[in-house]
């Protein structure tokens, strides 16, 4: 995209003596400020109904802008590692972990001010472990990979207007709800005597943090190698600045690395992370793919068709498969389509916006099929790369880490089917 960009443009034209400041504005502010709007009388319709409702939606606000301003997607961490060989995005996520990791852990610390007597923090996601979180993994990570973006991906995407993207936000909903048709029988298989094992317990508060810390270190170790192997490193595009140092060019070269320019990735990964550990600290974890399985199940029940009672469901943490009937609209819809919303004013002032086709219509049918596949792995896993991994690993879970094992082992089995369909 051209550096002479949607905020540049005003900011240049400004000191024009003909035309009034609204036509100054660039076609893509003007858009922007319209979408800024609707958020928030959005907003304020939410807050009207319940505070509650209100803060969330902010939230899927800032989490959607992040996103899309970032391009944080951790289908292309894991799959880029195995496909390119760099992981500039997978550093991101990791640094996202560790800043999440340094706030959950202050959170719990006075949720369960002694972890050695058994107690685990209420909200926190640390989730039974067993062959369903092994089976949940793996597939998740094959269908990130096969529909070209995790949910955080696709929510974004939808955001930027890529039809795929929403194909494939589909096929989410519809793999939550036909895993929920056998979730009595994996709860008796392995979920009801998984594991449920928080660091804390054994290491204490003060142990489990290092230790965390330096299994991120030592990724990020790993990571370097790799790509030392290959010398494949992609670097992040500098940000060329006005070269006037006059107060009104610096304000402009801030809007612009804001709202047109794109963001690191270790930027967006401390932005989601601290995020996070806001999110914990108001509610619970970041996480939604609960909130999708309650549409899909009130849906079938209310047509008759439902899965029933789902054993144990309403007691364990995360984004278990969630049987609530708390009507359409609670706070966890407005935080999902606050995220899809953030992103949409983002594309919009960075001109990124923009209804995109594929191509080839056999991309409908790869976003749908692993969509699917990532609303089974979700719904097995109690949550996908957001609410299974990225808010799981600093909530001190043992079972973060062994999603993101066979997350990356999926995405690695992904990587090779899209390389022979493509």
């Amino acid at each position: 995209m051209s550096e002479q960009s949607a905020v540049e443009q005003p900011l240049a034209g400004a000191g024009a003596k003909s035309g009034s400041f609204l036509e100054r504005i660039s076609p893509n502010v003007r858009m922007g400020l319209l979408a800024v709007l609707a958020a928030l009388a959005l907003w304020m319709i939410a807050t009207g109904i319940n505070s509650e409702m209100g803060l969330f939606w902010a939230y899927g606000l800032a989490f959607g802008f992040v996103l899309q301003r970032s391009r944080f997607c951790f289908a292309s961490a894991f799959r880029d590692i195995f496909l390119l060989q760099h992981g500039r995005t997978l550093k991101g996520v990791l640094a996202g972990l560790a800043v999440a990791t340094l706030g959950f852990g202050l959170v719990m610390s006075k949720q369960v001010p002694n972890p050695s007597l058994g107690f685990l923090p209420p909200e926190a996601n640390v989730l039974p472990i067993g062959l369903h979180l092994v089976v949940g993994g793996l597939i998740f990570g094959v269908g990130m990979v096969v529909a070209g973006g995790c949910v955080s991906g696709s929510v974004y995407r939808m955001g930027e207007g890529y039809l795929a993207s929403w194909v494939s936000f589909a096929g989410i909903l519809v793999g939550l709800l036909v895993t929920s048709y056998t979730w009595n029988w994996w709860w008796d298989l392995s979920i009801a005597d998984g594991w449920r094992i928080w660091l804390p317990t054994y290491f204490g508060h003060g142990g489990a943090i290092a230790l965390t810390l330096l299994t991120l270190l030592g990724v990020y170790l790993l990571v370097v190698w790799w790509e030392s192997r290959s010398g494949m490193v992609i670097p992040e595009t500098p940000f060329a600045g006005s070269d006037d140092e006059g107060f009104r060019a610096r304000i402009g070269d801030n809007l612009r690395q804001t709202f047109v320019h794109g963001w690191p990735a270790v930027t967006g990964g401390v932005a989601l992370g601290a995020l996070n550990v806001m999110f914990f600290y108001t509610a619970h974890p970041w996480g939604f793919t609960g909130e999708l399985s309650r549409w899909m199940l009130g849906i079938s029940n209310a047509l008759g068709v439902g899965p029933g009672e789902l054993l144990g469901a309403a007691s364990l943490p995360g984004c278990t498969l969630d049987v609530s009937e708390s009507g359409l609209l609670s706070h966890m819809f407005f935080l999902v389509w606050g995220m899809v919303m953030g992103s949409f004013v983002a594309a919009l002032f960075s001109g990124e916006f923009k209804i995109r086709r594929p191509r080839q219509n056999r991309r409908y049918v790869q976003a749908a099929g692993g969509g699917v596949f990532m609303g089974v792995g979700a719904a097995l896993a109690m949550g996908c790369t957001i609410g299974a991994f990225f808010s799981a690993i600093p909530s001190l879970g043992l079972n973060g880490w062994v999603f993101a094992v066979f997350l990356a082992i999926g995405a690695w089995i992904g990587t090779q089917i899209i390389q022979r369909i493509d």
